[in-house]
């Protein structure tokens, strides 16, 4: 079994719900996507309305993957970088992939299907990403292809007392 990838879906009602779970689902089970545990959808609403309006303004794409029974089952976004010396790279985004599907390389298809996306675009070179450390994930990424180009130490507040590293990673794409 294996995801079924989309870049630039149309949005509709149901691909809005199906990312507002996976992202609370993602966020619930602990992962590093801008929220810690305990989070309701509500909560993290308005961070996909702000994900949604960059993507009908056209500087944000989506990839997404659907399991085998049509859920989302992962995601990735896309954002050019808009600073006029800097547009040869992009920012990967709310990189998840739902727990229930942890352990079966989905996470390593998602970003070889993003890199692939990537690629398609007109003058990207390359794809930067931050994650949280403490999780493992520059390990993960690094299996990816990606390199570790920058480490804030810190800089992420989880909660009181448990700062986190941020931590910025690259792929070339030529």
């Amino acid at each position: 079994m294996s995801l079924t990838f989309t870049f630039d879906p149309a949005v509709s009602r149901d691909l809005r719900d199906g990312i507002l779970d996976l992202w609370t689902d993602v966020s619930n089970a602990g992962g590093s996507v801008g929220f810690v545990p305990p989070v309701a959808r509500e909560d993290i609403r308005p961070e996909l309305v702000r994900h949604m309006v960059a993507m009908a303004e056209g500087r944000t794409r989506l990839l997404v993957g659907h399991d085998e029974e049509g859920r989302v089952a992962a995601t990735a976004f896309l954002a050019r970088n808009t600073h006029r010396l800097m547009t040869h790279w992009l920012w990967l985004y709310t990189v998840m992939v739902h727990p229930r599907h942890q352990g079966r390389g989905y996470g390593r298809d998602l970003m070889a299907a993003a890199a692939d996306a990537a690629r398609e675009l007109d003058g990207i070179e390359a794809i930067r990403l931050t994650c949280r450390g403490g999780l493992g994930l520059e390990r993960f990424y690094a299996s990816c292809g990606y390199k570790e180009v920058g480490r804030v130490p810190g800089a992420i507040r989880v909660a009181p007392g448990d700062d986190r590293d941020d931590i910025m990673m690259l792929l070339p794409l030529l």
